[in-house]
């Protein structure tokens, strides 16, 4: 990352909004601006493909399982449209070739990807891409849940709204497969939003 453009940027941008960049409140605004840029658009020029086939092990046909799940995977990115933040929720699944992959590494991924200027559609899929090609998995389905400030800050201002998309490869993209890892997946979410007995009471009936 150019740190001076970016720095220079928000200088021409406070003024073209008619502030003053000079005053003792916004001195430091072009360095944290630059500060907060580095860290959200760090995937830039990362081979998060690297990042996946690198967290994985080979594994016998006894140990793989026929389906992993990660679920409620957070991330965070930046629509590229306005250059504001979305934030929200990932659930990968994959079926194991003959390589399991490190469960962090798959969020390593996410973040890697997400870290660049983003259209949600586009992270689902390159996310599943990235891990198929990595982890030479036989389906890949990637779930994701967002809200967007270009959607909550601005505009219709829609503070309960959030996108779900999802991308598949492989098995996972053909109807039955995509349906079982995607039930597997809201059960999940169905089973922590049931409540739980304080010890030594029963539930209500």
């Amino acid at each position: 990352m150019d740190r001076a453009r970016v720095e220079a940027a928000v200088r021409e941008l406070l003024l073209g909004i008619g502030e003053d960049p000079d005053r003792p409140e916004l001195e430091r605004t072009p360095s944290r601006v630059a500060d907060a840029y580095s860290e959200f658009f760090v995937g830039i020029g990362t081979d998060a493909v690297a990042i996946a086939r690198d967290g994985t092990v080979h594994a016998d046909d006894g140990d793989r399982g026929q389906l992993v799940i990660v679920r409620d995977v957070r991330f965070r990115s930046v629509c590229e449209h306005h250059l504001l933040p979305f934030l929200g929720v990932a659930h990968l699944a994959y079926a194991p070739g003959e390589r399991l992959i490190g469960l962090g590494t798959l969020s390593r991924v996410l973040d890697a990807v997400a870290s660049r200027p983003q259209l949600q559609e586009r992270l689902g899929e390159q996310v599943a891409a990235t891990i198929a090609e990595g982890l030479e998995a036989l389906g890949v389905l990637v779930v994701l849940d967002a809200q967007h400030q270009c959607v909550t800050t601005r505009g219709e201002r829609q503070t309960g709204s959030t996108t779900v998309t999802v991308a598949a490869t492989g098995t996972l993209a053909e109807p039955a497969g995509r349906a079982e890892a995607i039930a597997l997946i809201g059960a999940g979410a169905a089973t922590r939003a049931v409540p739980t007995a304080a010890p030594g009471h029963e539930a209500d009936a």
